[in-house]
């Protein structure tokens, strides 16, 4: 299976949330999967992290989106932060969600394989 290689462009937290669960479904059936939050993405991964629609997808028996999150990690999906996007947000590296990693584009697009399918959310 290619790999799975999302990018998050946007700080909307719907995209985000699809991001996910796309990302989740690769890696449930054994491919590889990583998002990168890009620019104002990374305020999404503000702790703690809530969503303006969690109370309609608890409603609707769906996980919000801090669980989606824990999901993907758990999964293995790699989730990885712009360094330009924290410093555009005032976030340090000590106050991502556990796991997420740091980095920028270049080094997203280095390990992106000339196999791997590339999505922009």
């Amino acid at each position: 299976m290619r790999p799975l290689r999302i990018i998050v462009t946007t700080a909307d937290a719907e995209r985000l949330r699809g991001a996910l669960m796309l990302a989740s479904a690769q890696a449930a059936l054994g491919g590889a999967a990583a998002l990168f939050l890009q620019l104002d993405a990374v305020a999404l991964l503000r702790t703690p992290i809530i969503a303006p629609q969690d109370a309609a997808h608890l409603a609707a028996g769906l996980p919000d989106l801090a669980t989606v999150l824990a999901e993907a990690q758990a999964l293995g999906v790699t989730i990885s932060a712009c360094q330009s996007g924290m410093a555009l947000c005032g976030i340090a590296a000590d106050a991502l969600p556990p796991g997420v990693d740091v980095g920028g584009p270049l080094s997203f697009m280095q390990a992106t394989g000339d196999d791997a399918r590339l999505l922009l959310s």
